[in-house]
Protein backbone atom coordinates (compact mmCIF):
# COMPACT_ATOMS: atom_id res chain seq x y z
CA UNK A 1 0.00 0.00 0.00
CA UNK A 2 1.56 3.42 -0.97
CA UNK A 3 1.40 6.57 0.95
CA UNK A 4 -1.03 7.71 -0.76
CA UNK A 5 -3.42 4.96 -1.21
CA UNK A 6 -3.22 5.06 3.04
CA UNK A 7 -4.31 8.59 2.85
CA UNK A 8 -7.34 8.03 0.45
CA UNK A 9 -8.40 5.47 2.43
CA UNK A 10 -8.12 7.42 5.83
CA UNK A 11 -11.59 6.08 6.89
CA UNK A 12 -12.49 3.70 4.13
CA UNK A 13 -9.76 0.67 4.77
CA UNK A 14 -10.25 -0.36 0.78
CA UNK A 15 -8.12 -3.23 -0.48
CA UNK A 16 -5.57 -2.02 -3.07
CA UNK A 17 -8.59 -1.96 -5.68
CA UNK A 18 -12.15 -2.03 -6.42
CA UNK A 19 -13.87 -4.98 -6.98
CA UNK A 20 -13.49 -5.04 -11.21
CA UNK A 21 -9.60 -4.07 -10.54
CA UNK A 22 -9.43 -0.60 -12.78
CA UNK A 23 -10.81 1.61 -10.76
CA UNK A 24 -8.51 2.55 -7.61
CA UNK A 25 -9.62 4.27 -4.56
CA UNK A 26 -6.31 5.53 -3.86
CA UNK A 27 -6.05 7.32 -7.22
CA UNK A 28 -9.11 10.13 -6.03
CA UNK A 29 -6.05 12.36 -5.27
CA UNK A 30 -8.98 15.29 -4.41
CA UNK A 31 -10.34 13.28 -2.08
CA UNK A 32 -7.07 12.92 -0.09
CA UNK A 33 -6.36 16.89 -0.38
CA UNK A 34 -10.57 16.93 0.60
CA UNK A 35 -9.45 16.38 4.37
CA UNK A 36 -6.42 18.52 4.83
CA UNK A 37 -8.70 21.38 5.62
CA UNK A 38 -11.68 20.09 7.46
CA UNK A 39 -9.37 18.99 11.30
CA UNK A 40 -7.58 22.37 10.83
CA UNK A 41 -11.01 24.51 11.23
CA UNK A 42 -12.29 21.99 13.84
CA UNK A 43 -8.76 23.00 15.73
CA UNK A 44 -9.83 26.78 14.77
CA UNK A 45 -13.13 26.28 15.85
CA UNK A 46 -12.45 24.63 19.13
CA UNK A 47 -10.28 27.15 19.98
CA UNK A 48 -12.00 29.95 19.35
CA UNK A 49 -15.29 28.60 21.43
CA UNK A 50 -12.95 28.00 24.78
CA UNK A 51 -11.15 31.41 24.48
CA UNK A 52 -13.15 34.00 22.01
CA UNK A 53 -13.36 35.29 18.69
CA UNK A 54 -10.95 37.55 16.48
CA UNK A 55 -14.19 40.09 16.42
CA UNK A 56 -13.57 39.51 12.62
CA UNK A 57 -16.48 38.51 10.85
CA UNK A 58 -15.47 37.30 7.82
CA UNK A 59 -13.21 35.06 9.93
CA UNK A 60 -15.13 34.72 13.02
CA UNK A 61 -18.16 33.57 11.18
CA UNK A 62 -16.64 31.03 8.96
CA UNK A 63 -14.73 29.80 11.93
CA UNK A 64 -17.58 29.31 14.03
CA UNK A 65 -19.56 27.03 11.73
CA UNK A 66 -16.32 24.89 11.65
CA UNK A 67 -18.16 22.62 13.86
CA UNK A 68 -20.60 21.75 10.60
CA UNK A 69 -17.39 19.85 8.61
CA UNK A 70 -18.38 16.83 11.16
CA UNK A 71 -20.79 16.24 8.83
CA UNK A 72 -18.34 16.26 5.46
CA UNK A 73 -16.01 13.37 7.62
CA UNK A 74 -19.22 11.48 8.17
CA UNK A 75 -20.22 11.50 4.86
CA UNK A 76 -16.90 10.95 3.17
CA UNK A 77 -16.55 8.07 5.17
CA UNK A 78 -19.99 6.20 3.99
CA UNK A 79 -19.02 7.81 0.61
CA UNK A 80 -15.66 5.81 0.61
CA UNK A 81 -16.70 2.75 2.21
CA UNK A 82 -19.90 2.26 0.14
CA UNK A 83 -17.65 2.98 -3.25
CA UNK A 84 -15.15 0.28 -2.06
CA UNK A 85 -17.80 -2.36 -1.23
CA UNK A 86 -20.56 -2.11 -2.29
CA UNK A 87 -19.31 -3.86 -5.27
CA UNK A 88 -18.01 -6.97 -4.43
CA UNK A 89 -18.72 -9.68 -1.78
CA UNK A 90 -16.36 -9.32 1.58
CA UNK A 91 -16.03 -10.43 4.84
CA UNK A 92 -17.81 -8.90 7.49
CA UNK A 93 -15.83 -9.67 9.72
CA UNK A 94 -12.71 -8.78 8.64
CA UNK A 95 -14.45 -5.18 7.65
CA UNK A 96 -14.48 -4.68 11.06
CA UNK A 97 -11.27 -5.93 12.03
CA UNK A 98 -10.07 -3.61 9.19
CA UNK A 99 -12.17 -0.91 10.95
CA UNK A 100 -10.69 -1.07 14.23
CA UNK A 101 -6.72 -1.60 13.23
CA UNK A 102 -7.45 1.84 11.69
CA UNK A 103 -9.75 3.24 14.24
CA UNK A 104 -8.68 1.97 17.46
CA UNK A 105 -4.42 2.62 17.59
CA UNK A 106 -4.54 6.44 17.97
CA UNK A 107 -7.81 6.16 20.11
CA UNK A 108 -5.81 4.28 22.52
CA UNK A 109 -2.96 6.37 21.91
CA UNK A 110 -4.75 9.83 22.62
CA UNK A 111 -7.04 8.31 25.52
CA UNK A 112 -3.80 7.38 27.68
CA UNK A 113 -2.19 10.35 26.77
CA UNK A 114 -5.31 12.49 28.06
CA UNK A 115 -5.44 9.83 31.13
CA UNK A 116 -1.39 10.92 31.86
CA UNK A 117 -2.12 14.66 31.34
CA UNK A 118 -5.11 14.50 34.08
CA UNK A 119 -2.91 12.72 36.48
CA UNK A 120 -0.04 15.06 35.78
CA UNK A 121 -1.82 18.53 35.70
CA UNK A 122 -4.13 17.18 39.14
CA UNK A 123 -0.93 16.67 40.63
CA UNK A 124 0.92 19.77 40.00
CA UNK A 125 -2.01 22.18 40.65
CA UNK A 126 -2.22 20.37 44.03
CA UNK A 127 1.64 20.80 44.28
CA UNK A 128 0.74 24.17 44.09
CA UNK A 129 -1.47 24.51 46.70
CA UNK A 130 -4.40 24.95 44.67
CA UNK A 131 -7.62 22.34 43.65
CA UNK A 132 -6.51 19.59 41.30
CA UNK A 133 -6.95 21.30 38.03
CA UNK A 134 -9.46 18.75 36.76
CA UNK A 135 -11.89 19.39 39.54
CA UNK A 136 -11.79 22.91 39.27
CA UNK A 137 -12.44 23.69 35.85
CA UNK A 138 -15.71 24.44 33.79
CA UNK A 139 -14.35 22.35 30.37
CA UNK A 140 -12.82 19.67 31.65
CA UNK A 141 -13.75 16.29 30.49
CA UNK A 142 -15.86 14.14 31.93
CA UNK A 143 -13.27 11.60 33.36
CA UNK A 144 -14.34 9.09 35.22
CA UNK A 145 -13.39 5.02 35.65
CA UNK A 146 -16.66 3.76 33.96
CA UNK A 147 -16.36 6.62 30.91
CA UNK A 148 -12.69 5.66 30.91
CA UNK A 149 -13.90 1.66 30.33
CA UNK A 150 -16.44 2.97 27.62
CA UNK A 151 -13.63 4.82 25.70
CA UNK A 152 -12.18 1.32 25.64
CA UNK A 153 -14.74 -0.26 23.98
CA UNK A 154 -15.74 3.02 21.87
CA UNK A 155 -18.89 3.57 23.54
CA UNK A 156 -18.17 6.41 24.99
CA UNK A 157 -20.86 8.39 22.42
CA UNK A 158 -23.63 6.69 22.82
CA UNK A 159 -25.68 8.29 25.23
CA UNK A 160 -24.31 6.79 28.30
CA UNK A 161 -22.74 9.72 29.96
CA UNK A 162 -23.98 13.82 30.23
CA UNK A 163 -20.89 15.16 28.39
CA UNK A 164 -17.80 14.77 25.72
CA UNK A 165 -15.48 12.41 27.95
CA UNK A 166 -11.26 12.08 28.19
CA UNK A 167 -10.43 12.86 24.61
CA UNK A 168 -13.72 14.58 23.90
CA UNK A 169 -12.56 14.96 19.72
CA UNK A 170 -13.02 11.10 20.08
CA UNK A 171 -16.92 11.02 20.23
CA UNK A 172 -16.18 10.91 16.22
CA UNK A 173 -14.66 7.06 16.51
CA UNK A 174 -17.37 6.24 18.76
CA UNK A 175 -19.67 6.77 15.96
CA UNK A 176 -17.72 5.70 13.23
CA UNK A 177 -18.04 2.56 15.03
CA UNK A 178 -21.46 2.49 15.26
CA UNK A 179 -21.83 3.00 11.63
CA UNK A 180 -19.40 0.17 10.83
CA UNK A 181 -21.11 -2.28 13.00
CA UNK A 182 -24.61 -1.55 10.99
CA UNK A 183 -22.84 -0.95 7.41
CA UNK A 184 -24.29 -3.89 5.69
CA UNK A 185 -27.97 -2.03 6.24
CA UNK A 186 -26.22 1.12 4.12
CA UNK A 187 -24.93 -1.59 1.91
CA UNK A 188 -28.35 -3.27 0.83
CA UNK A 189 -30.35 0.30 0.53
CA UNK A 190 -27.17 1.34 -1.99
CA UNK A 191 -26.85 -2.02 -4.11
CA UNK A 192 -30.86 -1.21 -4.75
CA UNK A 193 -29.53 1.30 -7.51
CA UNK A 194 -30.19 4.80 -8.64
CA UNK A 195 -33.28 5.55 -7.13
CA UNK A 196 -31.78 3.96 -3.56
CA UNK A 197 -29.16 6.22 -3.70
CA UNK A 198 -31.67 9.16 -3.94
CA UNK A 199 -33.94 7.76 -1.39
CA UNK A 200 -30.62 7.77 1.08
CA UNK A 201 -29.70 10.75 0.37
CA UNK A 202 -33.02 12.78 0.85
CA UNK A 203 -33.89 10.48 3.96
CA UNK A 204 -30.15 11.60 5.12
CA UNK A 205 -31.13 15.31 4.91
CA UNK A 206 -34.61 15.29 6.36
CA UNK A 207 -32.69 13.45 9.44
CA UNK A 208 -30.24 16.32 9.10
CA UNK A 209 -32.98 19.38 9.09
CA UNK A 210 -34.95 17.85 12.17
CA UNK A 211 -32.03 17.34 14.16
CA UNK A 212 -30.82 20.87 13.56
CA UNK A 213 -34.11 22.34 14.29
CA UNK A 214 -35.27 20.56 17.53
CA UNK A 215 -31.82 20.73 19.17
CA UNK A 216 -31.73 24.08 20.58
CA UNK A 217 -27.90 24.26 19.25
CA UNK A 218 -28.00 23.57 15.64
CA UNK A 219 -26.15 20.09 14.34
CA UNK A 220 -23.64 20.57 17.54
CA UNK A 221 -24.76 17.02 18.64
CA UNK A 222 -22.23 14.65 19.97
CA UNK A 223 -21.99 12.49 23.24
CA UNK A 224 -25.85 12.50 23.51
CA UNK A 225 -27.26 11.58 20.06
CA UNK A 226 -24.28 11.65 17.99
CA UNK A 227 -25.25 8.63 16.50
CA UNK A 228 -28.07 10.16 14.88
CA UNK A 229 -26.60 12.70 13.27
CA UNK A 230 -23.48 10.21 11.91
CA UNK A 231 -26.23 7.62 10.44
CA UNK A 232 -27.60 10.63 8.47
CA UNK A 233 -24.49 11.77 7.23
CA UNK A 234 -23.12 8.37 5.99
CA UNK A 235 -26.49 7.66 4.43
CA UNK A 236 -25.68 11.28 2.63
CA UNK A 237 -22.46 9.72 1.39
CA UNK A 238 -23.22 6.45 0.52
CA UNK A 239 -26.01 7.42 -1.61
CA UNK A 240 -23.63 10.49 -2.79
CA UNK A 241 -21.69 6.61 -3.90
CA UNK A 242 -24.30 5.31 -6.14
CA UNK A 243 -24.31 8.31 -8.11
CA UNK A 244 -21.12 8.30 -8.51
CA UNK A 245 -21.38 5.06 -10.24
CA UNK A 246 -23.48 6.26 -12.24
CA UNK A 247 -22.60 9.54 -12.98
CA UNK A 248 -18.77 8.85 -13.87
CA UNK A 249 -19.35 7.90 -17.51
CA UNK A 250 -21.25 10.96 -18.35
CA UNK A 251 -18.81 13.09 -16.08
CA UNK A 252 -15.53 11.50 -17.71
CA UNK A 253 -17.35 12.81 -21.74
CA UNK A 254 -17.95 16.15 -19.47
CA UNK A 255 -14.89 19.17 -20.56
CA UNK A 256 -12.47 20.21 -17.36
CA UNK A 257 -14.40 23.57 -17.93
CA UNK A 258 -17.46 21.89 -17.07
CA UNK A 259 -17.46 20.34 -14.07
CA UNK A 260 -15.00 23.57 -12.91
CA UNK A 261 -18.08 25.18 -13.52
CA UNK A 262 -19.86 22.59 -11.24
CA UNK A 263 -17.28 22.99 -8.56
CA UNK A 264 -17.00 26.87 -8.04
CA UNK A 265 -21.20 27.03 -8.09
CA UNK A 266 -21.45 23.86 -5.32
CA UNK A 267 -18.55 26.03 -3.41
CA UNK A 268 -19.97 28.91 -3.55
CA UNK A 269 -23.30 28.31 -2.77
CA UNK A 270 -21.85 26.81 0.07
CA UNK A 271 -19.80 30.09 1.00
CA UNK A 272 -22.98 32.03 0.62
CA UNK A 273 -24.84 29.57 2.85
CA UNK A 274 -21.69 30.30 5.68
CA UNK A 275 -22.08 33.86 5.58
CA UNK A 276 -26.13 34.61 5.08
CA UNK A 277 -26.96 32.49 7.79
CA UNK A 278 -25.81 34.15 10.66
CA UNK A 279 -24.27 33.00 13.63
CA UNK A 280 -24.06 29.53 14.31
CA UNK A 281 -25.58 26.79 16.41
CA UNK A 282 -29.08 27.74 14.84
CA UNK A 283 -31.43 26.19 12.90
CA UNK A 284 -30.39 28.35 9.74
CA UNK A 285 -26.74 26.01 10.08
CA UNK A 286 -28.52 23.25 8.15
CA UNK A 287 -28.41 25.51 4.80
CA UNK A 288 -24.78 24.61 4.73
CA UNK A 289 -25.00 21.45 4.96
CA UNK A 290 -26.44 20.11 1.44
CA UNK A 291 -23.63 22.16 -0.48
CA UNK A 292 -20.89 21.48 1.61
CA UNK A 293 -21.84 17.85 1.57
CA UNK A 294 -22.61 18.05 -2.14
CA UNK A 295 -18.74 19.06 -2.55
CA UNK A 296 -17.83 15.45 -2.40
CA UNK A 297 -19.30 13.89 -5.24
CA UNK A 298 -18.06 17.37 -7.15
CA UNK A 299 -14.68 16.50 -6.46
CA UNK A 300 -14.94 12.84 -6.47
CA UNK A 301 -14.22 12.44 -10.53
CA UNK A 302 -10.38 13.98 -10.08
CA UNK A 303 -11.04 16.68 -12.80
CA UNK A 304 -12.45 20.44 -12.31
CA UNK A 305 -10.13 22.87 -10.52
CA UNK A 306 -11.09 22.60 -7.46
CA UNK A 307 -10.33 18.94 -7.75
CA UNK A 308 -6.93 19.77 -9.20
CA UNK A 309 -6.24 22.36 -6.30
CA UNK A 310 -6.69 19.70 -3.70
CA UNK A 311 -4.77 17.24 -5.18
CA UNK A 312 -1.63 19.62 -5.03
CA UNK A 313 0.96 17.54 -3.00
CA UNK A 314 1.15 19.35 0.05
CA UNK A 315 -2.78 19.02 1.06
CA UNK A 316 -2.58 15.60 -0.17
CA UNK A 317 -0.12 15.05 2.73
CA UNK A 318 -1.95 16.85 5.27
CA UNK A 319 -4.80 15.03 4.11
CA UNK A 320 -3.14 11.84 4.87
CA UNK A 321 -2.54 13.09 8.54
CA UNK A 322 -6.27 14.64 8.91
CA UNK A 323 -7.13 11.68 11.28
CA UNK A 324 -4.42 12.21 13.89
CA UNK A 325 -4.53 15.79 13.55
CA UNK A 326 -8.31 15.79 14.45
CA UNK A 327 -7.59 13.17 17.36
CA UNK A 328 -4.06 14.73 18.75
CA UNK A 329 -5.26 18.53 19.28
CA UNK A 330 -6.88 17.90 22.50
CA UNK A 331 -3.92 17.57 24.31
CA UNK A 332 -2.86 21.56 22.87
CA UNK A 333 -6.19 22.68 23.91
CA UNK A 334 -5.83 21.45 27.15
CA UNK A 335 -2.46 22.94 27.18
CA UNK A 336 -3.44 26.49 26.67
CA UNK A 337 -6.11 26.03 30.20
CA UNK A 338 -3.13 25.49 32.47
CA UNK A 339 -2.37 28.88 33.76
CA UNK A 340 0.90 27.64 35.94
CA UNK A 341 3.81 28.35 36.14
CA UNK A 342 5.37 26.10 33.43
CA UNK A 343 3.76 28.01 30.67
CA UNK A 344 3.85 31.45 31.80
CA UNK A 345 4.19 32.73 28.70
CA UNK A 346 0.35 31.68 27.40
CA UNK A 347 -1.48 34.29 29.39
CA UNK A 348 0.48 36.42 27.89
CA UNK A 349 0.04 35.75 24.90
CA UNK A 350 -3.81 35.23 24.60
CA UNK A 351 -4.18 38.55 26.34
CA UNK A 352 -1.76 40.55 23.90
CA UNK A 353 -1.25 38.55 20.71
CA UNK A 354 -4.98 36.52 20.41
CA UNK A 355 -4.73 36.71 16.96
CA UNK A 356 -1.66 34.99 16.49
CA UNK A 357 -2.84 32.01 19.13
CA UNK A 358 -4.93 30.53 16.42
CA UNK A 359 -1.71 30.39 13.78
CA UNK A 360 0.57 29.08 15.97
CA UNK A 361 -2.00 26.31 17.45
CA UNK A 362 -2.80 25.06 13.56
CA UNK A 363 0.69 24.35 13.06
CA UNK A 364 1.58 23.27 15.89
CA UNK A 365 -1.46 20.31 15.53
CA UNK A 366 -0.39 20.24 12.21
CA UNK A 367 3.24 19.10 12.99
CA UNK A 368 1.89 16.79 15.99
CA UNK A 369 -0.76 15.27 13.89
CA UNK A 370 1.81 14.33 11.22
CA UNK A 371 4.08 12.61 14.31
CA UNK A 372 1.32 10.45 15.35
CA UNK A 373 0.43 9.60 11.71
CA UNK A 374 4.07 8.56 11.19
CA UNK A 375 4.39 6.98 15.04
CA UNK A 376 0.98 5.37 16.13
CA UNK A 377 -1.23 5.55 13.01
CA UNK A 378 0.55 4.08 10.06
CA UNK A 379 2.75 1.26 11.98
CA UNK A 380 -0.25 0.25 14.20
CA UNK A 381 -2.66 0.16 11.42
CA UNK A 382 0.00 -1.88 9.52
CA UNK A 383 1.30 -4.24 12.14
CA UNK A 384 -2.46 -5.32 13.03
CA UNK A 385 -3.69 -6.23 9.11
CA UNK A 386 -1.25 -8.39 8.91
CA UNK A 387 -2.03 -9.94 12.58
CA UNK A 388 -5.58 -10.16 11.71
CA UNK A 389 -5.94 -10.19 8.17
CA UNK A 390 -3.45 -12.12 6.93
CA UNK A 391 -4.04 -14.37 4.02
CA UNK A 392 -7.56 -12.13 3.51
CA UNK A 393 -7.95 -9.76 0.24
CA UNK A 394 -10.31 -8.01 2.34
CA UNK A 395 -8.74 -4.46 3.85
Amino acid sequence: MTSAEYGSNLYADSGPGMADGKERIGEIRALIGARALPPLLLVLYHFSEGHGYQHFRPFDVFVAKGYLWVEFFFALSGFVLTLVYGARRFSYGDFLKARLARLYPLHLATLLIMLAMIVFFDWLTQLEGAAPMYHQLYYHPYATWQSFIANLFLVQAWHLFPALSWNGVSWFVSVEFFLCLIFPAYLWFARGGLWHGLAIIAAGLVALFFMCTKSGHGLDITFDYGIMRGMADFAVGAGMAVLYRKLKPMADRLSEHALSAVQIAITALFLYAVYDTGWSHRPADYWIVPPLLATILAVSFDRGVIARALGARPLMRLGEWSFAIYMGQSVWLQLLHYNGPVPALAPVLEANLHWILPIVLVIVCAGWGGLLFWAVEKPANQALRRLFLRGTRTA
